[in-house]
């Protein structure tokens, strides 16, 4: 699946609109899959503004992450997969900063803000790390330093903010995005602005002080209140675009990182544990547990939306497949620029505009922990260790096929094949 795209004319023939000054919003949540999400079927909770940008544009029903968080950004920023980087928890690869998506969208003569989760380094310990990868202003908070919610800890442009008492983290997010939108309407300046929301993952639990409660309760927001406000962030940064008049000149995508949340920290308790909440999902009927960690469907299969008014056809729905590799190459296709080297992704631009171009990518692909990884088309799944599930019937993977023939044998080969090229640098068995 290596490509080397040359330039952005080998994708954009079919595609209607000059890209050149398109702003580009990216949303993506934290620790939230499809089920949620009432436009996948999630009937537990309401995401009305979600919703409306899946009604009023293209839906992809087949959107893989990696199964947590930090290979997920990894890959989403260098469009390529994790394995081919020997990248510690909460690190980047240092060689990778100015090819990073942030850096590669800069060159293509756009503003660009990121504000929320940043997880690719401690920020006390390197400040500037965003701009070295591309971003001309963040809002950033301290993972693992801080709050994220309440009486947040941020640190904006490589300073610290003194004055988060009493404020709520996503309300600050939000705000800074719509100001920096702003500045760059006044300066005539095409933006990449990328919301990387803290909601909905739960506190953090290593900090020698308990970080604030919700204001007035014993207990920090549960996950269905993460789901609400996350929803109503969503809600304000498209409010903000049509205050600015910039709505059409602005294409929005949505996803999230990784599948739901197995569990979230409610409270703290004195003897040095804490209370957790079991999540889980209501979707087409059916009770979903959380799967965040496991690269079942409900840990790896996302949201992905795109909306776009009067240049996406609204109601829209694609059965194509992606994977976060494919991040890079598409919102760079959408900048009118392009990649000049080896990477993994496939630009899924094209998709987005015509209903009848080829999709570019023949498999997905994912890694967990342990070295465990798999291949897979919208039906079949291979794993490095040689299972081969249906996931069309078995999408909890209880019953391995060992026998195959037709389309089942054909996919397989195709998978087989897939692994052999990917060329995994750990024993396939």
């Amino acid at each position: 699946m290596t490509r080397i795209l040359l330039a952005s004319l080998l994708f954009g023939l079919a595609l209607p609109v000059a890209f050149a000054q398109t702003n580009i919003v990216l949303i993506m949540a934290d620790d939230v899959g499809c089920e949620p999400i009432g436009i996948y079927g999630g009937q537990r909770w309401k995401t009305p503004h979600i919703d409306a940008l899946a009604k009023d544009g293209i839906r992809f029903n087949h959107c893989y992450s990696m199964p947590v968080c930090h290979p997920s950004r990894i890959c989403l920023m260098t469009g390529k997969y994790p394995f081919r980087f020997n990248a510690e928890w909460g690190s980047f690869p240092r060689d990778e900063e100015n090819h990073s998506l942030g850096a590669v969208l800069r060159r293509c003569g756009y503003r660009t803000a990121i504000a929320g989760k940043w997880q690719l380094c401690l920020m006390k310990n390197d400040r500037m790390q965003p701009r070295r990868m591309g971003f001309d202003e963040w809002c950033l908070f301290g993972w693992h330093e801080g709050a994220r919610f309440h009486d947040p800890m941020i640190y904006q442009n490589g300073q610290l903010r003194s004055e988060t008492a009493g404020k709520y983290g996503p309300d600050l997010y939000v705000d800074f995005l719509g100001g920096f939108m702003e500045r760059c309407k006044n300066a005539k300046q095409p933006f990449f602005a990328y919301y990387s929301m803290a909601l909905a993952h739960d506190v953090t639990d290593d900090l020698p002080t308990q970080v604030p409660y919700m204001p007035g309760k014993d207990r920090w927001m549960n996950y269905g209140e993460m789901i609400q406000s996350l929803d109503k962030m969503v809600g304000r940064v498209v409010r903000q675009l049509n205050d600015l008049q910039l709505r059409e000149d602005t294409i929005i995508l949505f996803t999230g990182d990784n599948g739901t949340a197995v569990r979230s920290r409610l409270r703290y308790k004195n003897d040095g544990k804490y209370e957790y909440e079991q999540v889980y999902s209501i979707q087409h009927g059916q009770r979903v547990p959380g799967g965040k960690g496991t690269l079942l469907d409900i840990g790896t299969n996302v949201p992905l939306i795109v909306n776009w008014p009067g240049k996406i056809k609204a109601g829209s729905r694609s059965d194509a497949l992606v994977d976060f590799s494919d991040w890079l190459p598409t919102l760079v296709e959408i900048a009118g620029g392009h990649v000049e080297r080896q990477i993994d992704g496939c630009s899924f631009a094209s998709l987005l505009f015509e209903a009848d171009s080829l999709p570019a990518r023949k498999f997905a692909f994912a890694e967990g922990r342990g070295k465990r990884t798999w291949v897979r088309t919208q039906r079949y799944k291979l794993y490095n260790n040689g299972q081969y599930f249906d996931i069309s019937v078995d999408p909890n993977e209880k019953n391995e096929l060992t026998e195959t023939a037709g389309d089942a044998a054909e996919k397989h080969g195709l998978l087989e094949n897939a692994l052999e090229k990917l060329d995994l640098p750990w024993n396939k068995k």
